[in-house]
């Protein structure tokens, strides 16, 4: 079984680095897209920049739909490795790549035929919608390509080849890059397309990126093989995948719809409110990347040592997980703190913005150890078929923590609410999956007893 799954023997802190760091570039570089593009797309004039500000958030929940595939094979592929079956993994990890193209066609035609009322919903105005059509459709013909990518991804995560996987993103990370600046503006006997290029720059990096996947899949343990299908229960392996996958996606698309809240509560406060908590939110997005980055490494360590009933391995990995995350996350807070200063004045030349955002990296910061915990759990939990747990973790943390705090307390506090709602909810979250991998592993006794050592 070791062959197989490489993660249930070896240093536990050594697998941790060794698939955390590969990742932490691609989490990077996957990030930086969305602001290359605005930056170009900003060149082009405030109606286009509005434009990619009405699409950002409806591409960004698309993409915890990708998130949700990666989190839903790779759970699969790693447990059915822990256990020794590598059988089993192979028809799981076909299924779950064959799956999420099958979803990518069907969430890419109802994008289609839907792209106008979504938006006028949104209240885009006259001049901005064509923009937002000439992007959305070339966006949706190309998507099933994105999600056939993640679901490769996730074959490769669940084996713990964690630089394969960040192979792929940064492959279409790289394209989208070298050719934002060519598509959108021209260059080389190119005529530029303005926004529309932006959209062609990601549908081919997404090309690149799963011509990519595909060879890093079939030079690994799980090629890629449609035969694999006709000896698999459909049914039941659709629903180990869905079960993960699903609640997975919703899970990562509910943080940024709290923020979108607490967005909407600033708004209260003026626009200058608005502009430094949406900077500092870029900086605090920098900052947690290596929080990012394991949360999504943790799930085939985990995974594997689960499904090989080694308990006490997976709980080691989880407490030394969850060491960094208070470790790093106190540190990335107290730099920010100190020089909430400079880097407040990196983003705006108004004396108001830049007071905003000094004052949430004063008192927001503190949370973001909380935060890595938090998130480093759901990785956990969606590993070991408790996805369902991390997404009322998720829930609960925006419900019934973050929007009722910043609700009763913005009329006396003002913006400051905002800003301490951020950070209560991270604390209360991280104490709350605390809480619920205590009980998981109380009531699932270890059968291995020499894995916090190894």
């Amino acid at each position: 079984m070791a062959d197989e799954a490489r993660l249930t023997t070896g240093s536990i802190s050594g697998h941790l680095v060794k698939q955390t760091a590969p990742i932490i570039l691609g989490v990077a570089a996957i990030m930086s897209v969305g602001i290359i593009d605005a930056y170009f797309v900003g060149q082009l004039g405030e109606e286009p920049l509005a434009a990619i500000s009405f699409i950002f958030p409806v591409t960004t929940a698309l993409s915890s739909l990708g998130v949700g595939i990666i989190a839903g094979v790779s759970s699969v592929v790693s447990r059915a490795l822990g256990e020794g079956d590598t059988d089993k993994a192979k028809r799981r990890g076909n299924l779950g790549v064959v799956l999420g193209l099958a979803v990518g066609l069907v969430v890419a035609g109802l994008l289609y035929l839907l792209r106008g009322p979504l938006f006028e919903l949104m209240q885009a105005n006259e001049a901005t919608l064509p923009l937002i059509d000439s992007y959305m459709v070339i966006y949706a013909l190309g998507f099933p390509l994105l999600v056939t990518m993640m679901g490769m991804n996730g074959v490769l995560r669940g084996q713990g080849a964690a630089k394969r996987a960040t192979a792929i993103l940064l492959s279409f990370s790289v394209a989208n890059w070298i050719l934002d600046p060519l598509l959108i503006n021209g260059g080389f006997g190119i005529e530029g397309m303005g926004i529309a290029g932006a959209a062609w720059a990601t549908v081919i990096g997404w090309g690149i990126g799963l011509a990519v996947a595909f060879g890093c899949m079939q030079s690994s343990q799980i090629p890629v093989e449609p035969s694999r299908l006709n000896s698999c229960k459909l049914g039941t392996a659709s629903w180990s995948l869905a079960r993960v996958a699903g609640p997975a996606a919703f899970s990562n698309s509910i943080n940024p719809i709290g923020l979108s809240v607490l967005t909407a509560f600033l708004a209260a406060e003026g626009q200058d409110a608005v502009a430094g908590y949406g900077a500092g939110g870029r900086l605090q997005t920098f900052a947690v990347v290596p929080l990012l980055a394991l949360s999504s490494s943790i799930g085939a360590i985990v995974g594997q040592n689960w499904g090989a009933g080694q308990e006490d391995r997976a709980r080691a990995a989880l407490v030394q997980a969850g060491l960094f995350c208070i470790g790093y996350g106190l540190l990335a807070g107290l730099a920010l703190f100190m020089f909430r200063d400079f880097f407040a004045g990196m983003f705006s030349e108004s004396e108001a913005v830049r007071e905003q955002t000094a004052r949430y990296l004063e008192l927001a910061v503190w949370g973001y150890a909380g935060y890595g915990v938090l998130i480093v759990v759901n990785g956990a939990l969606n590993a070991i078929d408790r996805a369902t747990t991390a997404l009322l973790l998720s829930g609960g943390r925006v419900l019934l923590v973050m929007v009722p705090f910043a609700a009763l307390l913005q009329p006396t506090m003002g913006a400051d609410a905002i800003y301490l709602a951020e950070l209560a909810c991270n604390i209360a979250g991280a104490l709350a999956a605390c809480a619920i991998l205590y009980f998981l592993f109380k009531m699932r006794p270890s059968n291995v007893s020499q894995a916090a050592a190894t």
